[in-house]
């Protein structure tokens, strides 16, 4: 284990990833030094944030083979991915809950708050019929990844897209168990947990941010995408990670470089209408999903997760610009559109 990185954080890691994982993951990412101290029996919620994150991160990599090489590059050459924040996607119907989960957003605000996050900030994704919550961390604002959590909408569809999505997302079930569900009311009341209780919670957490409702069928799917791509990919995909993003000096030449490499990404850079922000992604990896019908089993490619990459001013007033911007933000969806 390197001298630096915590002995708490890497057995957190490991006991949701294995222990060579949980070195490839920690020897990846760049760890805030104020998370650099060892031993005792509690942890923090900031260093549990972080191991989330190393997790979620590598599980990321694990589905998008153009995110990897990519960082696989970084690694080789000397150099650590700086996250600055992960997004996953999220399903609010009409009235009520979401199967067994909270609706839309809740169901992660439950996770993440108790581990020290706070909505800094909401988006309306108008043209996607979704709204974006960009949760910070208080201890560590711009060293902690933000996560930005999206919900989808439903009763801004049709009739019939309405029925379809009840009908795949009320069979959603609750990840979160007696172990996970007492670590974070630990986390919420004194802002650390027993380690022990802490180690065993994590690799829960870590299963949540994935599908918990039954694959559906193709005639359901394709109902799902002739009005929402998103909704779509939800139904695949569930909320997983739908993109880890890198925090970068300049989006801008890093973009060019990648392009002559061949890489599938992202014509254009996004520019937040304050100018601070700018954005650009590669393509969505496709994967193979199979879907069940009258006919039997049908294999077909869907997007899968994609990487981002960021590039984030000073404000005038001290700090960096950690802001999101709804147009960025819609136009970065556009990855997992098509396979």
């Amino acid at each position: 284990m390197p001298e630096d990185i915590p002995g708490h954080l890497q057995s957190l890691v490991a006991a949701a990833l294995g222990d060579d994982a949980a070195r490839e993951a920690l020897a990846t990412l760049v760890v805030p030094a104020a998370l650099a101290t060892n031993g005792g029996p509690y942890v923090s919620r900031a260093v549990f944030a972080m191991a989330l994150n190393a997790a979620l991160f590598q599980d990321l990599l694990a589905r998008v083979p153009t995110g990897a090489a990519y960082v696989s590059d970084v690694r080789a050459a000397g150099g650590r991915i700086l996250l600055d924040h992960g997004a996953l996607r999220t399903i609010a119907l009409p009235s009520g809950p979401t199967g067994a989960l909270p609706p839309g957003y809740l169901a992660f605000a439950r996770i993440l708050e108790p581990l020290g996050y706070e909505v800094a900030g909401l988006y309306p994704l108008e043209r996607l019929k979704m709204t974006g919550r960009a949760f910070r961390h208080r201890d560590l604002p711009e060293e902690l990844s933000q996560f930005f959590v999206s919900e989808l909408h439903v009763e801004r569809f049709s009739p019939a897209f309405q029925k379809v999505a009840a009908h795949v997302f009320g069979s959603t079930r609750d990840p979160l168990d007696a172990t996970a569900t007492a670590a974070l009311d630990a986390f919420e009341r004194e802002g650390v947990c027993d380690f022990d209780l802490a180690r065993r919670a994590l690799p829960k957490l870590v299963a949540a941010f994935g599908r918990w409702h039954e694959a559906p069928s193709l005639l359901a799917y394709e109902a799902l995408l002739a009005e929402s791509p998103e909704a779509a990919w939800i139904a695949t995909e569930g909320s997983a990670f739908n993109h880890a993003t890198d925090r970068v000096d300049n989006v801008e030449a890093l973009a060019e470089a990648q392009r002559r490499l061949g890489r599938p990404i992202k014509a254009e850079v996004e520019r937040s209408a304050s100018g601070g922000v700018r954005q650009t992604a590669f393509k969505a990896d496709p994967v193979e999903r199979v879907f069940h019908d009258l006919a039997g089993a049908v294999r077909r490619l869907v997007p899968g997760s994609f990487y981002e990459f960021i590039t984030r001013e000073p404000l005038p007033t001290g700090g960096l610009d950690l802001r999101f911007d709804s147009a960025n933000a819609q136009g970065i969806f556009k990855m997992t559109a098509t396979a």
